[in-house]
């Protein structure tokens, strides 16, 4: 039986916005309220997306959210038209409303954690959305996130979904930005890696004192017993509070894993030696290459600045790997030098891509963070909803769809515009249709 690798990119939704809403994400607060290009950033995604697809990667897509979320600011006590309910919340409450604005979900690292049907106990695929609890503009996304996973991966035979995590910091889950998994073979067991930011029922235990540590312990252990993974299957490893105080805000921006590779820089965890015999040992195999950067070679101010972790590292068809890395790595001369370096040092990774992905990391995403890995069987890609999944024809019909309906540029005061939440609606019903996902959103409800 094969087994692949499948990624499943953010599809960017038609109100893409930079409000500055993440603390702790530097990118994102310093390019908070500038214009944006919903247009541009939607065809960049698609064509990393594409770009992936071509190179014989399987590569999906899943559905954004419905922004402005009018649902929420109702629960919250704005009333009237929707219309209304948009002039009140903007001029009442604008910080409110910004959130309730938000893009993020175009980031579906945070969409949920996913365990492959070989390291499960009943021997499916296993889904948690994340709760996301750290970030008001993030928090409102789990049930529609859950939804759209289910309009995805269908069939009950193979998938098995969970509800998110209870809404509470101590179970704050930030998905699948804390979550690496390595294995000699995609479909055979592996160990997953749960990283988390802090112990919340513990204050004794060290912490970061400048931004929030978003992720508990407490919620990776119960993700894992959700998904029904053995003591044996799992590896629980702290990040560096410190790092996390330099903007490190998801284990993501400062370490990358695939099959037998883990790549990651040296201040990325709190002990990191403790972390890497535990893996090694659970590995059982001696084929594993840990591959760390040095702050001499890449200092974490820059690895965050360019995103040299949060990009892609994929398992070609001839059995290379390549990273996927944002143009910011090419236009770093310590990063690009470094990149150069590692393809010729005798690891499994060979090749370097670089994409335009400007749109997402002036929002603070890089190339990760726009796609949520699934492991999947032969069989089980077979029972995915197959409308999801980019071939030559579903990319043309989506940038078609994206050309008819998303704005060029997009303001701070264009978010109240009660026309943008007509256009966004007609947007995500129509993608419901040409994805085959159902009624996922509320307005269709």
């Amino acid at each position: 039986m094969k087994a692949f690798e499948v990624n499943f990119d953010g599809l960017v939704g038609p109100t893409h916005n930079y409000a500055g809403l993440s603390f702790g994400n530097v990118a994102s607060l310093n390019n908070a309220k500038a214009v944006s290009s919903p247009r541009q950033a939607a065809k960049q995604g698609l064509q990393k997306a594409k770009a992936l697809a071509d190179m014989g990667m399987l590569q999906g897509l899943l559905a954004p959210q419905e922004r402005p979320d009018v649902e929420t600011l109702r629960r919250i006590g704005f009333t009237g038209s929707d219309a209304q309910v948009l002039e009140k919340a903007a001029k009442q409450a604008p910080e409110i409303f910004l959130a309730c604005c938000s893009a993020s979900s175009m980031w579906t690292a945070n969409a949920a954690t996913v365990s492959p049907s070989a390291d499960t106990a009943d021997g499916r695929v296993h889904f948690t959305p994340a709760n996301l609890t750290n970030k008001f503009h993030r928090s409102l996304e789990p049930d529609v996130t859950g939804r759209i996973l289910k309009g995805t991966f269908a069939n009950e035979k193979y998938f098995n979904h969970h509800r998110h995590l209870p809404d509470n910091d101590h179970f704050g889950d930030e998905g699948a930005a804390n979550h690496t998994r390595l294995c000699s073979n995609y479909g055979h067991a592996g160990v997953e890696l749960f990283v988390f930011g802090k112990y919340a029922f513990d204050s004794s235990k060290p912490a970061p004192t400048k931004f929030p540590a978003r992720h508990t312990y407490e919620a990776c252990e119960a993700v894992a017993r959700l998904h029904g993974l053995s003591d044996d299957s799992v590896v629980y490893i702290q990040q560096n509070p410190d790092v996390i105080d330099q903007g490190v805000f998801h284990n993501d921006v400062i370490a990358v894993g695939n099959q037998n590779v883990l790549f990651y820089h040296e201040q990325a965890f709190a002990d990191t030696q403790k972390a890497l015999d535990e893996i090694r040992r659970k590995f059982g195999s001696d084929d594993l290459h840990f591959i760390e950067v040095k702050t001499s070679d890449v200092s974490v101010e820059e690895a965050v600045k360019t995103y040299l972790f949060n990009t892609q590292i994929i398992t070609l068809p001839d059995g290379d790997m390549a990273i996927i890395a944002p143009s910011e790595c090419q236009e770093s001369l310590a990063v690009s030098a470094y990149l150069d370096k590692l393809v010729t040092l005798g690891t499994p990774i060979k090749k370097v891509h670089y994409f335009d992905v400007k749109q997402s990391m002036k929002n603070g995403g890089g190339p990760a963070c726009l796609r949520l890995r699934v492991a999947l069987t032969d069989q089980e890609v077979a029972a995915v909803n197959q409308n999801t999944l980019i071939n030559d024809a579903q990319f043309n019909r989506l940038n078609q769809w994206v050309d008819k309906h998303y704005r060029d540029e997009l303001s701070f005061d264009d978010l109240r515009d009660p026309q943008l939440l007509i256009e966004s609606r007609d947007a995500l019903d129509e993608l419901t249709q040409i994805l085959k996902l159902g009624s996922v959103y509320p307005f269709q409800r």
